[in-house]
């Protein structure tokens, strides 16, 4: 397996003293690139000194916003129609692209392919065969006839973002593009040290790109339910009033963040609310909870839309890696005692949250937060759920529990409050046999794919490492 700090580019490069804006050839991979100093060149490019190229491909729009202005809670108009989608080739920020642009948004996808990279350097890969995002990008404008323009690079070089800021000019920001597994930041300094610059960084950068190109754009972030942890009171939607020795307020949520990742989005948070005050910025603080599935109505149109489905012990969610157990003859790993509950939501109302996200945006210098998941599960409930639709489908499941490489509390109260996407119009899929059947059908029907030595975790939080390590099973 590929150590982190030993891979290289595959996209054929060639220098050029401004390579920002460069047309999109669509029959052609070959790109524009020039020296970068970011975090991203100096966290996975140091050991070995090689070059790290941040390029951009852009891609002509074809004009299919919505005409009709939107208008705020405080009587503003304003309409949202050209949409930058940050991190647009990975999981949920693809599904997200290809919904936007089929509901009459103009989409650009800014992303820097690392998720790919990561794939590469820890031996992992999709359940599914992903395409490049170039083909991918191609076919979803074979299919419709609407092109979504494509800028590559890495968020964290603030003249990258800047250039494409100035060159997009969106209205919204959905802001996806974040180092997202809580194992990934726990299996070495390095990796820890990456997620934090890249996550808190990017994120920064983004906001002053705001401030200084395009201030009424409206940020949606995406943040997670892992920042609020497992407290023994009900969790609120971002705030909670509380009475102090006589006195009340009402102040944000407590965090108790429980890897490093999850702690890069507790600052993420805090530097969002502190520009929406200072700054006047208008965001939306998206903390959803785990995703599951595969399809949306788009990334069915055809196999080379075909979207992500991570299974692994570092990328894979508790649903996806049980489906895939299932699917394989491989007992189902519940962490621990199995108690530990969560929100869920499918990745079709994941692209939905956001669209109301963005179609009803905040004011200025408002800082929302919205809980984004639809129903609650344990892990041994989900467990007792694949099991049950496994039989139907005459597969053999059982369930077995394995140390918990996590640290965490594996019996505890859990109620999270998710009012306001549904108060906006979100209609939720639930969790039914049905989905889970299909759930299941899809897993056999990419079984071949499977690698089982990706099954069982790999990464403990107790024995995160100081050197780069490649995970090993």
């Amino acid at each position: 397996m590929a150590q982190l700090l030993s891979s290289s580019c595959s996209l054929t490069l060639s220098s050029r003293n401004k390579p920002y804006l460069k047309p999109f050839d669509h029959g052609s991979t070959s790109f524009s690139c020039k020296n970068s100093t970011s975090p991203f060149r100096k966290i996975f490019l140091q050991e070995n000194k090689r070059r790290k190229c941040s390029v951009v491909v852009h891609a002509t729009a074809v004009s299919t916003s919505r005409e009709a202005p939107v208008q705020t809670s405080s009587g503003d108009l304003f309409k949202p129609k050209r949409v930058m989608v940050i991190g647009g080739d990975g999981y949920c920020g693809w599904a997200t692209a290809l919904h936007l642009s089929n509901k009459g948004y103009e989409v650009a996808i800014v992303d820097s392919l690392v998720r790919r990279l990561f794939d590469h350097q820890l031996g992992l890969d999709s359940l599914t065969p992903i395409s490049s995002i170039q083909n991918r990008l191609q076919r979803w404008k074979s299919l419709t006839g609407k092109s979504i323009e494509l800028y590559i690079g890495d968020i964290c070089d603030f003249e990258f973002l800047s250039e494409t800021f100035q060159s997009y000019e969106p209205d919204a920001v959905v802001h996806f593009g974040e180092q997202r597994s809580a194992p990934y930041s726990m299996i070495d300094r390095p990796r820890a040290v990456f997620t934090q610059q890249n996550n808190v960084i990017g994120t920064l950068n983004v906001l002053f790109a705001i401030k200084e190109f395009r201030e009424q754009c409206h940020l949606v972030k995406l943040g997670t339910m892992g920042e609020y942890g497992t407290p023994n009171i009900d969790i609120e939607e971002g705030f909670i009033t509380i009475t102090h020795n006589g006195r009340t307020d009402t102040l944000p949520y407590p965090k108790q963040a429980s890897s490093f990742y999850h702690l890069s989005k507790v600052h993420d948070s805090h530097n969002i609310a502190f520009t929406c005050k200072a700054w006047g910025i208008r965001a939306t603080d998206l903390n959803q909870g785990v995703v599951y599935g595969v399809r949306t109505d788009e990334t069915a149109m055809h196999e080379e839309l075909v979207n992500r489905f991570d299974y692994d012990g570092v990328f894979g969610t508790a649903l996806n890696r049980f489906c895939v157990q299932a699917a394989v003859g491989h007992p189902l790993t519940v962490y621990g005692k199995g108690g530990q509950t969560r929100g869920y939501l499918d990745i079709r109302d994941t692209v939905q949250c956001v669209e109301l996200a963005i179609a009803n945006p905040a004011n200025p210098g408002e800082f929302r937060v919205f809980n984004q998941f639809t129903e609650q599960f344990s892990v041994n409930q989900l467990a007792s759920l694949i099991t049950n639709a496994g039989e139907k489908l005459g597969l053999d499941v059982k369930a077995i529990s394995v140390p918990n490489p996590r640290v965490e509390a594996e019996e505890h109260y859990y109620n999270a409050k998710h009012t306001k996407l549904v108060e906006l119009g979100l209609k939720p899929h639930l969790l039914s046999d049905s989905l889970l059947d299909s759930l299941l059908n899809f897993a056999v029907q990419y079984k071949d794919r499977v690698d089982t030595k990706q099954i069982m975790p790999s990464v403990s939080w107790r024995k995160v490492g100081v050197k780069t390590k490649t995970i090993t099973n």
